[in-house]
C-alpha cells in the first residue's frame, strides 16, 4: 500500500512541474547588434557666392618712349592699390572628395600710381612723369577641388584653376615736371585706356564649415596670376603703354548650397518582436 502511495504523489509532483514549465516560459531578448551609419554620397550640383579682399602687386610697365618708333621704357616706379572682389559660380559635387565648378569674378577697380625719367618738352633738363589711372577686371575660372576630409563641421580642400581675365585700363594722365624744378611742368597728356582678355591661372586653399545639411559657409585664400597685356595707347609722342601681368592675393568668404539631401541618415532597424516559448 505505501508502495502505490508514494508512486501515485511521484506522478502527481512531476505532473505539476511539468504543467509550470509550460504555463510560464521567460522572454528570450534577441541579442543587441551593432549597426553601420548609412552616409549619402554627397554628390549633385551646387551655387555658390563669394566676396574678398585683394592685395593687388602689378609686376611692372613699360611703355614705347618717342612714339611707335622709339625704344621701350621701364617705368620708374608702378604700383596699384588693394581692392575688393565679388564673385559667384555654379559646381558639381562628384563623391566626397572631388569637386569642380565654374565662377565668375569681378575685380574692382585698382588704383594705379607711377612714375617715369625722360626728357622734358619745354624745358631744358630731365623731368620726372606723375601718371595716375585705375584697373578693373572680369575673370572666368574653371576649377577643380580635392576635399581632404571632413573632421566635425569642418572639410578642408586644396584646388587650382585656368581660364581668362578681361582686364581694363581707365584713361591714364601724365605730366611730367623738371626734377631740378617740380615747379616747371609740362602739360597733363590723356592716353586712352587699353583692354584686352589674358591667360589666368589660381591656386585655392580653405575649409568649408557645415552650416546645415545643404548650406556651407566657404573660407579660403587664392592666388591668381594674370598674364601681360596693354595698358594705355599713344599719345603726344610717348606709348603705348604695357603692362607685366599681376599677382593678386585674395581672402575670400562665401556660401554654398547644394541641391538634394546631402545628410547623414543613421540606420535604424526595426524593432525586434519578442519571442515566448
Amino acid at each position: 500500500m505505501k508502495r502505490i502511495l508514494s508512486g501515485v504523489v511521484a506522478i502527481l509532483l512531476s505532473g505539476t512541474a511539468a504543467f509550470a514549465a509550460d504555463v510560464y516560459q521567460p522572454p528570450v531578448e534577441a541579442p543587441v547588434v551593432e549597426q553601420p551609419v548609412e552616409v549619402l554620397q554627397t554628390s549633385g550640383w551646387y551655387l555658390r557666392g563669394d566676396v574678398g579682399y585683394a592685395w593687388n602687386n602689378l609686376r611692372g610697365a613699360n611703355y614705347y618712349q618717342g612714339g611707335p618708333g622709339g625704344t621701350i621704357t621701364e617705368f620708374e616706379t608702378a604700383d596699384i592699390d588693394d581692392s575688393w572682389v565679388i564673385g559667384g559660380g555654379v559646381g558639381y559635387q562628384f563623391n566626397n572628395y572631388l569637386r569642380a565648378d565654374v565662377t565668375v569674378d569681378y575685380w574692382g577697380n585698382g588704383d594705379f600710381n607711377g612714375s617715369t625719367l625722360g626728357n622734358c618738352g619745354s624745358f631744358p633738363g630731365p623731368c620726372r612723369s606723375s601718371d595716375v589711372s585705375s584697373v578693373s577686371a572680369w575673370s572666368v575660372m574653371a576649377n577643380a577641388y580635392v576635399d581632404i576630409g571632413t573632421y566635425g563641421a569642418f572639410t578642408p580642400y586644396v584646388g587650382a584653376g585656368i581660364g581668362a581675365t578681361h582686364v581694363k585700363w581707365d584713361g591714364l594722365r601724365n605730366t611730367s615736371c623738371e626734377i631740378a624744378n617740380p615747379g616747371n611742368c609740362d602739360p597733363t597728356t590723356d592716353h586712352d585706356g587699353e583692354d584686352d582678355w589674358r591667360f589666368t591661372y589660381a591656386l585655392m586653399a580653405g575649409t568649408a564649415i557645415d552650416l546645415t545639411c545643404n548650406l556651407k559657409a566657404d573660407i579660403g585664400y587664392r592666388f591668381r596670376q594674370v598674364d601681360d597685356g596693354d595698358m594705355f595707347a599713344f599719345a603726344n609722342g610717348g606709348g603705348p603703354g604695357f603692362d607685366d601681368g599681376f599677382y593678386i592675393h585674395e581672402a575670400r568668404a562665401g556660401l554654398r548650397y547644394s541641391f538634394g539631401n546631402v545628410c547623414e541618415v543613421p540606420y535604424e532597424p526595426p524593432p525586434e518582436p519578442i519571442v515566448y516559448k
